[in-house]
């Protein structure tokens, strides 16, 4: 990288059109070098790379936090290793988690292929780039590879033949060795963690899963682009199946949970394939990298959540406020939902009653799973209902051929508070804003915030819709 930059600042001297040329040409080096998979990567390109790279993102993340938030998010808390205490510190809301997350996605495969190539450089195996997702070790381990020695290796065979995807010894391994691996790594992390989902285990596990399937498969042969990932998503696939075989996970979460997996699982993919054939790897070395993954990424689960974020969804009645109020305290029973994944077991409401009148009452808001115990704390007639939530059911009833409840529909979404607001407008009509506070134990939350707030804004729009309903009909 240190060349490709030298050449840059060269073209100063030159004249105009050859000095492009020579520019454009360093920046393919550059992008060569960090989004490619040939490349060979030097301890000076490796160690520049992540000094500016690093500085680069941080820049940017610091920019990002400070006009969501209006808070400065000083370096130190951007070197913590644990990504929910970076969001903790700089106070993201959930909602805004996805700009984040989109934006480190190219750092993160950036330092993942960089690290697997300055290890094949310094003479170790590309696996050891599973350790970049590693809390604390991925800090040691990119230091070390800062100032390894560069040995000689093999070159990449590319005067093989590619081969299709065939049905054999060597795919079914591919397959179901990664898909077992997985179990074993979801087994240990839900008994050592009460059933809590470490960032490093969502990013970790599915690149190492992917990783693992594409390595096994090309290791004695060069197969084409699309024959590995089919490996690779077929893996994943297995895995689910034995997570819903073994009474782990339902149906629902495997779902909501494939196209994060899927999607990392298919980059780890992409690194395993081209690394496969640069050196080999015993086996039992490579097992005890992807065992000690999402192993030491349980560190994670061990911060407090993230902030309370809330979630507001808004609809216009043709009543006036004092109207529509009667029917917002309590109210009778609603249509069953039509979503899909209501009727495949997500909690929704069903009807709503009070006991009490004013500060003090207790509303309770009955779903499909129990009762939402609600202690109104203000009372402000006809304009607002707020109440806190002492007791809330399980968000779902898991699709499974076993009668179970995994940790997490009960112990990650945490409702806090509601609050129903009505805003008087002109010709006698009312806004209707209904708001839930509520904060996630769930990782990586920036995806994970986007399936709740979505099934929020469901759950909204059937209780506003039926108080719409109820409202305009009584007032004809």
């Amino acid at each position: 990288m240190f060349n490709y930059c030298v050449n840059i600042l060269n073209t100063f001297k030159l004249g105009e059109e050859q000095a492009m040329s020579v520019r454009a040409t360093a920046m393919i080096n550059i992008f060569k070098l960090w989004f490619g998979f040939r490349a060979r990567v030097g301890r000076r390109a490796y160690a520049l790379s992540g000094i500016s790279l690093m500085a680069l993102k941080y820049c940017v993340d610091a920019a990002v936090i400070f006009t969501l938030t209006g808070r400065t998010w000083g370096p130190l808390h951007y070197l913590s290793p644990f990504w929910t205490h970076r969001l903790m510190e700089g106070t993201v809301e959930a909602s805004d988690l996805w700009v984040l997350g989109l934006w480190a996605v190219p750092f993160v495969w950036i330092g993942a292929s960089m690290t697997a190539r300055r290890a094949l450089d310094a003479g170790l195996s590309a696996a050891w780039a599973l350790l970049f997702f590693v809390p604390l070790v991925n800090y040691f381990l990119m230091l070390i590879l800062c100032f390894a020695r560069p040995e000689e290796s093999e070159p990449y065979p590319d005067t093989l033949d590619e081969e299709g995807f065939r049905l054999n010894q060597q795919s079914g391994v591919a397959i179901l060795v990664p898909a077992l691996l997985g179990l074993a790594l979801l087994s240990l992390t839900l008994k050592f963690s009460n059933g809590t989902y470490a960032f490093g285990l969502f990013l970790g596990g599915p690149f190492a899963i992917g990783f693992a399937a594409a390595f096994l498969y090309d290791r004695t042969a060069k197969h084409s682009f699309k024959a590995s990932i089919l490996i690779v998503q077929t893996s994943i696939a297995v895995l689910g199946g034995l997570f819903l075989l073994a009474g782990l996970e339902g149906l629902i979460c495997l779902a909501m949970a494939y196209p994060l997996a899927g999607a990392i699982a298919l980059l780890g993919g992409l690194l395993g394939q081209q690394m496969a054939q640069r050196r080999r790897l015993a086996g039992t070395h490579f097992a005890a990298l992807l065992l000690l993954v999402p192993g030491i990424s349980l560190l994670d689960i061990y911060l407090p959540s993230a902030p309370e974020h809330e979630v507001v969804t808004s609809i216009e009645i043709e009543a006036p406020p004092q109207e529509v109020w009667q029917h917002l305290v309590s109210f009778s029973e609603l249509p069953e939902p039509g979503g899909l994944f209501f009727r495949l077991g997500i909690a929704y409401p069903r009807r709503a009653r009070i006991e009490g009148h004013g500060i003090g009452a207790v509303r309770y808001c009955e779903f499909s799973t129990g009762p939402f115990v609600e202690p109104i704390t203000s009372w402000e007639e006809p304009l607002r209902l707020s109440f806190d939530v002492i007791e809330q059911p399980p968000t779902m009833q898991e699709r499974s051929p076993y009668k179970i409840t995994p940790p997490h529909v009960t112990g990650s979404f945490h409702s806090r508070r509601g609050a129903f607001r009505l805003v008087p407008l002109d010709g006698g009509r009312t806004r209707l804003e209904g708001s839930t506070w509520y904060d996630l134990d769930l990782y990586p939350q920036f995806y994970w915030s986007i399936w709740s707030d979505w099934l929020l804004h469901g759950i909204h729009r059937q209780v506003l819709e039926h108080i719409k309903r109820q409202t305009e009909f009584s007032s004809l």
